[in-house]
């Protein structure tokens, strides 16, 4: 099946469609379906999640999505691993620095919602690198039939040991030299977060053509942020170092989660749907 819809306006109705009845007859009838939806940075997985959502509700689905980007630590616990652990842990975003037991306790609480007993969204505010308060968080009064969660690494599994050992890129050459901060987070990986994807009831991947190309899609808003003279816009190289904490999960996604998804949406570089397999 081939699909030519751009994910800067938004996928097409007919590709959302036929993503919605892929995955319908994979999903339980007695109780919501844990579904991720996995795609590298700026490959729009957010998009597709609200566009599946919303076409769910029209068919008297209820649906709710998870952002994993909302269950990040918090400055304060990451600079608690930076010390501990490995300074590049300062940075969000590698396995390691999200809640996955908060994850798990969201979406017990969605399939036991109820208006008595709501279930709370987490919400993470980027500009101040902290979680917002629970007295701000989203509230949900009756349980869904469907739970999207998405994110770059959601169903990614442990790299191989013998993979750690070589750097693939400066960041880690240079940093990361004894590979310390790869090894606690691929620990991660194969633990807590392997225990969440083994709760999905399905997995979504948007496939991009390689890593390489996350550096454009990547760059867009950047760019338009300078142009705009934003204070928090990331230089060229800032953006390059900001991705390299992301290209050994990321180049290992792309080999590794092609065989593991129940369902992939082949993207071409400029996010174009060429194919979707299930």
């Amino acid at each position: 099946m081939r699909r030519d819809a751009s994910t800067r306006a938004g996928y097409d109705r007919a590709t959302v469609d036929a993503l919605l009845d892929a995955l319908l007859p994979r999903l339980p009838a007695r109780r919501a379906a844990l579904v991720g939806l996995s795609g590298l940075q700026a490959s729009g997985k957010s998009t597709l999640a609200a566009q599946l959502a919303a076409a769910a509700r029209e068919r008297g689905i209820a649906t709710e999505v998870l952002g994993l980007d909302d269950f990040y630590l918090g400055r304060r616990d990451r600079a608690v691993l930076a010390r501990d652990v490995h300074a590049l842990l300062a940075t969000r975003g590698v396995p390691g620095t999200h809640d996955v037991a908060l994850i798990l306790e969201t979406v017990t609480a969605l399939r036991d919602a109820s208006p008595r007993h709501p279930a709370r969204i987490p919400r993470f505010d980027k500009g101040s690198d902290t979680r917002l308060p629970p007295s701000r968080w989203r509230h949900v009064t009756s349980p869904p039939r469907l739970i999207l969660l998405e994110g770059w690494c959601v169903g990614v599994p442990a790299e191989a040991q013998r993979a750690l050992a070589r750097a693939v890129n400066a960041l880690e050459l240079r940093e990361d030299p004894d590979a310390r901060w790869r090894t606690w987070v691929n620990a991660r990986l194969g633990g807590e977060y392997a225990a969440l994807w083994r709760r999905f009831d399905a997995l979504i991947m948007l496939e991009a053509p390689g890593f390489e190309v996350v550096s454009r899609w990547r760059g867009e808003p950047e760019r338009e942020l300078r142009r705009r003279g934003a204070p928090r816009a990331m230089s060229r190289a800032a953006l390059r170092r900001f991705l390299m904490h992301y290209e050994r999960l990321s180049r290992h996604a792309l080999r590794a989660l092609p065989a593991l998804a129940d369902i992939v949406v082949t993207l071409d570089a400029s996010r174009r749907v060429r194919r979707i397999r299930s």
